[in-house]
């Protein structure tokens, strides 16, 4: 009874996610007005819009002016729903669970609007960069203490010193690209700076530090090698090639992403996504000839692929392949 009811919140939730996908990039109101027709304006009403069934009933059509309705609603109700019950059995009712159905809110949006408009929202990247660092701090099971706050400090002062150096060499190699400054935030880099000063005190004047302070830090670090790793990789990439190859939203989701699972999980998911990307890319240059594709969702899968396999895959590569998953 409680994974049916898991299930039908998610795709409820995922009605009001595929209302999110639509208007973000328009830059209008998620709230008003309500649900309604693209194309006739009718508002739908509350027996046309049940999640799931609906759609199906109504042969994916509007009722009124008999419109196509894109199957992409259906679809995103039946994975937010399915994630909503994969997470449930996965972890239970414990409070890592409205985190991870937080983060999946995020990750579905994201990657919808990545592959229909090549852009990620602030609203999905920023606003999940925030509810995963505040949700750390208050969730405690989210990075364990186990994490190595020192060694994962290092890696993210060490992943900031290549940037800058990546951005003082850009200018020279780049110049055609230099109408905007590549990838600049302020604000993101305000708090890049201010997470450092926090890890750095954590790790050199707390002997001990409680345990939402911990998980703070491993968030912070998380966010910060995630970022990081993506945007140094953008940084080259433009460098060696010439042209842009990585978008502000990519590094933005990354960091989202390294401030629910943690620096280790973040880097995984780093590595995995080329993997899947690759193989997209290949196809698109031989369909298309044109091999630019949507990175986000291939990020965001990559991020679930090490969520529940990472610690198999690590073992794996460790043990050079002899471990069987």
């Amino acid at each position: 009874m409680d994974i049916f009811v898991i299930f039908m919140a998610g795709s409820i939730v995922g009605s009001f996610l595929n209302v999110c996908i639509v208007r973000l990039p328009q830059a209008k109101s998620v709230v008003f007005p309500s649900s309604h027709c693209p194309r006739c304006q009718k508002p739908i009403a509350w027996y046309d819009n049940i999640p799931l069934v609906s759609w199906i009933v109504l042969g994916g059509r509007c009722r009124r002016c008999k419109t196509t309705i894109d199957f992409r609603y259906w679809l995103v109700e039946f994975l937010t729903a399915s994630f909503f019950a994969v997470f449930y059995l996965t972890y239970g009712f414990n409070p890592l669970l409205p985190a991870y159905l937080v983060m999946i809110c995020c990750f579905m949006v994201a990657t919808f609007v990545d592959l229909e408009h090549r852009i990620i929202p602030d609203e999905v990247s920023i606003g999940g960069l925030w509810a995963g660092l505040i949700l750390s701090a208050f969730i405690p099971q989210l990075h364990p203490s186990s994490e190595n706050l020192v060694l994962g400090g290092f890696i993210a002062g060490f992943l900031v010193v290549l940037c800058l150096l990546l951005s003082w060499i850009y200018p020279f190699f780049c110049k055609h690209l230099m109408e905007e400054e590549p990838y600049n935030d302020k604000p993101f880099k305000i708090l890049v700076l201010l997470s450092l000063l926090f890890i750095a005190f954590v790790n050199n004047f707390m002997f001990i530090p409680p345990p939402g302070i911990a998980s703070l830090a491993a968030a912070l670090i998380g966010f910060i090698i995630g970022a990081g790793a993506i945007y140094a990789m953008g940084l080259l990439g433009d460098i060696l090639f010439r042209k842009e190859s990585m978008g502000g939203g990519d590094v933005k989701l990354m960091a989202m992403i390294g401030a629910f699972l943690g620096w280790k999980t973040a880097l995984l998911s780093f590595f995995i996504a080329p993997f899947f990307g690759a193989i997209v890319g290949i196809i698109e240059k031989i369909r298309t000839k044109d091999s630019t594709i949507a990175y986000g969702p291939f990020l965001v899968l990559g991020a679930l692929v090490s969520l529940f396999w990472g610690r198999a895959i690590i073992q794996w590569v460790i043990q050079g392949g002899v471990y069987r998953l």
